[in-house]
Parts: C-alpha cells; sequence; structure tokens
C-alpha cells in the first residue's frame, strides 16, 4: 500500500497549503531521489522520473549509421501506468511549452486528446478559496491501481510527474478536486 497523505479542512473547496505541501514534498522526494535505496520487496512508487547518468564514449568512438533514432513515445493502454509515464511526460510537456501557467483544464483536454480515458482523471483546482492562483496543480489519470500524477506551478519549479498507487479512498489526488464536466 503506498503512501497515504491526509488534508483536514470544513469547506468542500477549501485547499490548504499544508495539503499541497505534503503533495509537493512527497512528489518532489520521489523526483529528486527516484529508486534509490529501495529493494526489490520495498513497498515504494511503482516509478519515478529520474535521470540516470549517461555513459560517456571513447574518444575513438564513431556514431554507428546503424543506429535507429529514438521513437516518440505512445500510449500503450494495455500496459501499466509505468510504461505509460514517458507519454504523460510528453503530453504535459507539450501543454507547458505552449503556456507555462496553463490550468487544470489545459492539461486534461491535452490528456484526453492524446487517447487517455477523460472518466479516469483527476484534477485540483486552479484557484484558491480566496479566489487566488494556486501556487500549484495536480492532475492524474488512474490506470488500474496505480495513477499517472502530473503537478505544474511555481511552487514546484515547474512540471514533474510520477507514477504512485492508487490512495486507500481509491483516488489518485488528495483531497476535493475539481469536477471534470467539460
Amino acid at each position: 500500500m503506498g503512501p497515504r497523505l491526509h488534508r483536514t479542512g470544513t469547506g468542500t473547496r477549501i485547499r490548504h497549503r499544508t495539503g499541497q505541501v505534503g503533495l509537493i514534498t512527497v512528489l518532489s522526494v520521489i523526483a529528486g531521489l527516484g529508486l534509490v535505496g529501495c529493494s526489490a520487496t520495498s513497498p515504494g512508487p511503482t516509478s519515478a522520473r529520474t535521470s540516470a547518468p549517461s555513459a560517456t564514449p571513447s574518444e575513438n568512438a564513431t556514431p554507428s549509421p546503424s543506429a535507429a533514432p529514438v521513437a516518440a513515445p505512445v500510449l500503450r493502454p494495455e500496459l501499466d501506468a509505468a510504461a505509460n509515464l514517458d507519454y504523460f511526460d510528453a503530453v504535459a510537456a507539450a501543454v507547458v511549452a505552449a503556456d507555462s501557467g496553463a490550468g487544470g483544464r489545459a492539461f486534461i483536454d491535452a490528456l484526453a486528446r492524446g487517447g487517455f480515458d477523460k472518466a479516469q482523471m483527476s484534477v485540483t483546482f486552479d484557484d484558491t478559496s480566496a479566489e487566488l492562483a494556486a501556487d500549484s496543480i495536480q492532475f492524474a489519470v488512474r490506470m488500474g491501481e496505480e495513477c499517472l500524477i502530473g503537478q505544474n506551478g511555481p511552487a514546484t519549479g515547474g512540471y514533474h510527474g510520477a507514477v504512485l498507487p492508487v490512495l486507500g479512498s481509491g483516488t489518485c489526488l488528495v483531497g476535493v478536486t475539481r469536477q471534470i464536466d467539460w
């Protein structure tokens, strides 16, 4: 079972900064540390976006003419969330490239156009209950018992994506989310 984050409050639209900071912290730790130190039996996340150091080519090496270009990622709905993270990230990166301050609807619409099931998506509010812009927004697509989770905003230093288990509540995101009714 994955990590559980709890947000308290009495209103249905209240977004507490502590809840955001908790999710931001979890995603930051996962993105920053990746799976370093995890064992095969560790109950940690299934996958996280990390960059591994590449091998340094020898000074006398020449590029191989038979080396094929890397294909763009594609949606593979028959596979798990980890297998679709690169595609999820590519779709989200295109949204951010078009508008670094894009709201939740832009991400949901792009993911739906990209072939993800809109009925399995969730997104946080773009504004706080005080009608201020949220520090970051989170959006997710549930794939079986895993979630593709994206987060973007100034508080997180831009876009980050990860694969995490479904929460005990059966959802991907903590707290109250927007109704996707468009």
